[in-house]
């Protein structure tokens, strides 16, 4: 039987420790800041990042990973005859899928390119399972289908604590911002369909907590819970909040907590957490 292996990039939000247990292939993005470009979780941590990010007057900018670097990688795993699926982050965000699909095409080994629609936890549900198929001896057609399932019962939410790098990054106008800040208003969006699509404003970290807590517990109603995470940039707090309202309100408490990537962050903010989870 042909072996399958699992190609992501760095946006998943993945431990060192998973990606080794389940032999993860992760491509890096890069982050330019200050004009100094760093290999994300490579040469700087989520930690390191955010302190230069608060100290920089402009805004970090993320890059997708070159094409030949999929295509050295691609060949390589395949070499062996492997087939390989490489799943991503959301083409409505960057260009990384459009890179591996690039890299696809010209690699002589047999690649598929999901795009997941999804960023951090949300592209890990798929990537891990994928890999946990793929240990297990399952067929390249096999994973795909499971990945399609998984795509389709995943929510993701955002929200942001300072809309600064919004204005930067030229999502919302200057005036919006302003406004925004004197009411004290925080963006609640959600990755529909890949892109961020608004879905309310709330004035508290407090309504924050209470708007995704009673959404979750709503959409997980006699569903099983297959997986919950919070990816957080300089919000442990908000993220504890929202972690303990879940337990509260529905009983689930296997909810991780996790730092997101510099290409997430250097969007959102210092104070912003994504909240994701799939059912079945």
């Amino acid at each position: 039987m042909t072996k399958v292996k699992i190609v992501t990039d760095s946006t998943a939000d993945l431990s060192e420790e998973l990606v080794r247990e389940l032999g993860i292939s992760v491509v890096p993005l890069s982050i330019t800041i200050d004009g100094v470009t760093f290999l994300d979780r490579v040469d700087i941590t989520p930690q390191e990042f955010l302190t230069k990010m608060k100290q920089s007057t402009e805004l970090p900018k993320s890059s997708q990973p070159a094409v030949g670097h999929f295509v050295e990688l691609y060949d390589q795993l395949g070499s062996d005859g492997s087939e390989i699926i490489s799943i991503h982050m959301t083409g409505g965000m960057s260009g990384t899928v459009a890179s591996a699909e690039n890299a696809a095409r010209i690699s002589e080994s047999k690649v598929t390119v999901i795009d997941s629609m999804y960023i951090s936890r949300a592209l890990a549900f798929q990537v891990v399972e994928a890999a946990k198929m793929a240990k297990a001896g399952h067929t390249k057609d096999e994973i795909i289908k499971r990945v399609e399932k998984i795509k389709e019962n995943s929510t993701l939410f955002v929200t942001v604590d300072t809309l600064e790098n919004l204005v930067k990054g030229g999502r919302i106008g200057k005036g919006k911002a302003l406004i925004g800040s004197l009411l004290n208003i925080k963006p609640i969006a959600s990755l529909q369909d890949g892109v961020y699509t608004p879905v309310s404003k709330v004035r508290s970290h407090a309504k924050i907590v209470k708007f995704l807590s009673e959404k979750f517990a709503e959409d997980v109603r006699n569903k099983t819970i297959k997986g919950v995470a919070i990816a957080q940039v300089d919000a442990v707090e908000l993220a504890t909040n929202l972690k303990d309202a879940i337990k509260k309100l529905t009983g689930y408490t296997d909810v991780d907590i996790v730092e997101t990537t510099p290409v997430i962050s250097t969007h959102t903010g210092p104070g912003a957490i994504g909240f994701m989870y799939y059912v079945e």
